[in-house]
């Protein structure tokens, strides 16, 4: 049974680990958590004459450089001042050169938002009329590419390794105090302190590459460095920096002083340890709180100590969780968790559910804001997957606790069973006196074979020394083999105990999963802010072209030869600024489609002397003529001239004004 069912199990948590890679490898560029709100020029515009400065603003307060925000020209070149000057940490602006000349002008930014995440985008607005431009506006990326995805697994791997290191210790000191001086818990929450230490050293050196030119080799730019160190998220890792050496003589004494007293004095200390690791875990939990999602937006000063509760409930839940699957598959088999252990960390498990129920709510109110941002953005979708897996892995700890109990239940039994055994292997406590009896013969039999030993080792000479110490080590190895074998049958003995590792195995590959899950959500968009940046682009687009809908223009016509009356009805849509796609269809007098010889579009703005812009649309079908992206440059009335030619010689242009928006 255990050689079947464990295979399976192993095969499970490999399948979990795969979907944790696979979401990471997916999470992509770190989501803008400011988004733009507003800008003046608004994207697409097309003003009369060249803007004094360009202002944006955005949902939530940013930081910027000289190179943040840049306007170039169609040619590429530069024609701002370099240095844009904020009004209230949303909205800045950078002047212009003066004397523009008219044409299509590229707005370019990147910037830091308050919680430590790049924001990267570009938008077109034209001066006079669209033009040309050697400059390309597809959709910058922040935060991607190699260094990107490298500072992605550095989050994930902070994570996972403050969940191990905080839980593994509240594990020993809360449930399992003698577990201090176990070698696989030692060696797991110190390798969470090593993990989470180099994790944050490499967060700390990639991060001014992260948040600026995405290069590699600014990975080692001192001069970037030290302007990290001047940032909020710079000023966060070197404090966690500091509280990880904290966490050092934390551990020093947990594993060293801490193991070796006795239980009286045991107690003394761990009164000091659970102090002193209470404000060193809070600490490090702050360094995310005051650095990201809790840290702006609304409600900051109580979302940042919901986030510190939020983390260490989750650390002392999947950290303990982890330690106590290491404790069960690779403690010692003398000395086996216990049960009042295992009872004890479903107790606090319990509780730290309880504070993320809590927690999780009021932080998913405030990243949401509403019900359908559920559903309608990326940031409440993940957090469904989040819910879903948290409350799978509630359904697998509820089989744990069901072992948990059944263990309890054969502790005792199980323990009488062994006294019973060992009373009567030693043949009661009547036979003192032949025990004694036969304990001298044997030390007689023990001297009388020493002093053979030692004459033989007389003739023999010291020859036999090498081949001594090899058969001494062959038989050290075989017994070696023999004590693990025999630890390994014992901890695979009780039923109830192998149920339980099962069930904690499968807790441990969800919870690998979750965690996967939230490095995603903390690199996504907020629900709130993106509802409020697509409310924010609906507003600007409505105010940008507040014309809606195609125009329909019908113009009879007649040349005055065969065939020659008809009715042209021009169809322009959306009738806005910009691109717009253009229909012409020629109808007889009796509303049946035919074909001309020829057939010609020209549009003009008579009051800002443009034009005539020439348009030659495609022959579609019978009696259909189509242009697409036909481009209008400004708002107002437009003069539309259709020239319709019926034979080699008639011929007639017809002309209507059309209001575009």
């Amino acid at each position: 049974m255990t050689q079947t069912i464990a295979p399976r199990v192993r095969t499970l948590v490999l399948l979990l680990l795969a979907a944790a890679c696979a979401l990471l490898a997916g999470a992509g560029p770190a989501s803008a958590h400011a988004a733009l709100t507003g800008s003046d020029p608004r994207q697409g515009a097309v003003v009369d004459k060249a803007p004094a400065q360009v202002s944006l603003t955005f949902s939530e307060s940013v930081s910027m450089d000289d190179d943040s925000l840049r306007v170039l020209d169609p040619k590429g070149k530069r024609v701002d001042d370099g240095s844009p000057s904020g009004t209230g940490g949303t909205t800045y602006s950078v002047k212009l050169h003066a004397g523009l000349p008219d044409g299509t002008y590229t707005v370019t930014y990147q910037v830091v938002s308050a919680d430590s995440h790049p924001v990267a985008g570009a938008y077109t607005f034209s001066v006079g009329a669209p033009s040309e431009t050697s400059v390309s506006v597809s959709a910058q990326a922040a935060g991607g590419g190699f260094v990107g995805g490298l500072y992605g697994v550095g989050r994930y791997v902070s994570y996972a390794a403050f969940v191990v290191l905080v839980g593994g210790a509240v594990f020993v000191l809360a449930c399992w105090p003698r577990g201090s001086g176990v070698r696989a818990v030692q060696r797991l929450v110190v390798s969470g302190w090593l993990a989470l230490t180099a994790a944050t050293l490499l967060l700390l050196l990639l991060r001014g590459s992260y948040t600026g030119s995405g290069k590699l080799a600014d990975v080692f730019d001192l001069s970037l460095l030290g302007e990290v160190l001047q940032t909020k998220s710079g000023a966060a890792l070197v404090s966690r920096l500091l509280l990880l050496a904290a966490a050092a003589l934390f551990i020093a004494v947990l594993f060293g002083a801490y193991d070796k007293r006795e239980d009286e004095e045991r107690r003394d200390l761990t009164f000091g340890l659970a102090v002193g690791g209470s404000v060193v875990a809070a600490g490090l939990a702050a360094t995310w709180a005051m650095s990201e999602h809790a840290s702006v937006g609304l409600q900051a000063g109580l979302a940042m100590p919901v986030d510190v509760v939020h983390l260490i409930a989750v650390a002392t839940w999947l950290g303990g969780l982890t330690a106590l699957l290491v404790a069960l598959y690779r403690g010692p088999a003398e000395t086996p968790v216990p049960t009042l252990a295992v009872r004890r960390f479903s107790r606090i498990a319990f509780g730290s559910v309880v504070a993320l129920v809590v927690t999780g709510a009021y932080q998913s109110w405030r990243q949401l804001g509403s019900w359908t941002a559920f559903t309608d953005t990326r940031y409440g979708q993940l957090l469904l997957v989040k819910i879903g897996l948290v409350a799978v892995l509630v359904g697998v700890a509820y089989f744990s606790r069901r072992w948990t109990a059944q263990l309890a239940e054969t502790v005792p039994a199980v323990a009488g069973q062994r006294q019973k055994e060992r009373v009567a292997a030693s043949g009661g406590p009547r036979n003192d006196e032949a025990k004694a009896a036969g304990k001298t013969k044997a030390a007689a039999g023990k001297a009388g074979a020493a002093e053979k030993t030692k004459a033989a080792g007389k003739a023999s000479g010291t020859g036999k020394g090498s081949g001594g110490s090899q058969r001494a080590a062959q038989l050290a190895r075989q017994r070696a083999a023999v004590d693990a074998a025999r630890r390994k049958r014992q901890r695979d003995a009780d039923p109830h105990r192998f149920g339980l590792r099962r069930s904690v195995l499968a807790e441990a590959g969800v919870a690998v999963v979750l965690l996967a899950v939230t490095t995603v959500l903390t690199q996504t968009e907020p629900g709130r802010t993106e509802e409020d940046a697509k409310a924010a682009g609906a507003t600007s687009a409505a105010s940008a072209a507040p014309s809606t809908g195609a125009v329909t223009l019908a113009m009879p016509f007649d040349t005055g030869g065969q065939n020659g009356k008809g009715v042209v009805r021009v169809e322009l849509d959306p009738a806005r600024v910009g691109a717009n796609d253009l229909h012409l269809y020629v109808e007889r007098p009796d509303g049946t489609a035919f074909d001309i010889p020829e057939v010609k579009v020209a549009l003009t703005q008579k009051a800002k002397d443009i034009g005539p812009l020439p348009v030659a649309p495609d022959h579609i079908t019978t009696g259909h003529w189509s242009a697409s992206a036909v481009q209008i440059p400004m708002a107002g009335d437009w003069e539309v001239a259709v020239t319709v030619r019926t034979s080699d010689i008639d011929q007639v242009t017809l002309t209507k004004n059309a209001q575009i928006g």
